[in-house]
């Protein structure tokens, strides 16, 4: 209950967070079970890049911590989660509004913590996409996270 409401509070939160809210970047939707997540970035003066596409920047800023969010909410207290490491990819132009929508599966999240569970420590790969309005594809992440268990000893020398 406790994690419960600390992530209702995060959720409210991150839309003032100041790298989201000065790259005009907003959680527009999220699910009660914190499995999925949908993010907007509208293009306006002060995140545009010098030919006046959205800056690369902020689009990987508005993929940045959801994996992340998605896996400490579902996965309890006894494990530890770090983003490692992303690739993203540019695809087309931002011209207008992007979307990006993040979501693990009941299924998925359990085979996270399975494969934990067996080898103590892992690192699971998610990959997402950045679309326009139209659906067309702007961008591609790939999102490298860290999951460990708390109580995982490291094998000693």
């Amino acid at each position: 209950m406790k994690q419960e409401k600390k992530f209702k509070k995060l959720i409210r939160a991150i839309n003032w967070y100041p790298p989201y809210f000065f790259s005009g970047i907003k959680v527009i939707d999220y699910s009660e079970d914190y499995r999925m997540f949908k993010v907007r970035l509208k293009l306006s003066w002060y995140n545009r890049n010098l030919i006046g596409t959205a800056f690369g920047g902020s689009l990987y800023s508005m993929c940045d911590p959801f994996f992340m969010f998605i896996l400490i909410a579902n996965l309890g207290s006894e494990y530890i989660v770090w983003d490692k490491y992303a690739h993203i990819e540019f695809v087309k132009p931002g011209k207008g509004t992007v979307f990006a929508t993040f979501s693990l599966s009941s299924k998925q999240i359990e085979e996270v913590k399975l494969k934990v569970d067996e080898l103590g420590k892992y690192i699971f790969e998610f990959p997402c996409e950045v679309v326009d309005n139209s659906g067309v594809v702007i961008s591609t992440l790939k999102k490298g996270v860290y999951v460990r268990r708390k109580d995982f000893q490291k094998p000693r020398s």
